[in-house]
């Protein structure tokens, strides 16, 4: 990767990193326009100022517009979206793994027969 698409990679990545931006483009994936509030419930927890700074920081990068509507992403932002389902295809497959290394640890795991055990047949 040269020079220019790490610093352009790290600007992308920094916006966002900041706190909520992927919820708030994720909450719009399904395309349909929200208001203010309405996009608030569907992120929870967010406060009014918080999200009023991420919106205006993803619709000064071009990921996010306003219309009469409601707030819907841009083609850009579409782009993004789109490009983060497959990282919701391997958060799924990631949780699962997860799970299965909890379950793994908290299994009992059983003796192995020493070479003095002789296996019982019936």
């Amino acid at each position: 990767m040269s020079a220019k698409e790490n610093a352009a990679v790290g600007q992308l990545l920094a916006l966002l990193e900041s706190r909520y931006a992927l919820r708030v483009l994720w909450a719009l994936k399904d395309g349909h326009p929200q208001t203010f509030r309405l996009l608030q419930d569907s992120i929870g927890n967010i406060t009014p100022n918080t999200l009023n700074t991420r919106i205006k920081e993803l619709r000064t990068a071009g990921l996010l517009t306003h219309s009469g509507e409601g707030y819907t992403v841009t083609v850009l932002g579409a782009d993004l979206l789109k490009r983060m389902n497959d990282l919701q295809a391997f958060a799924g497959k990631w949780v699962l793994s997860q799970a299965r290394r909890v379950v793994k640890k908290t299994m009992p795991t059983p003796p192995l027969p020493t070479t003095e055990q002789k296996p019982q047949i019936s």
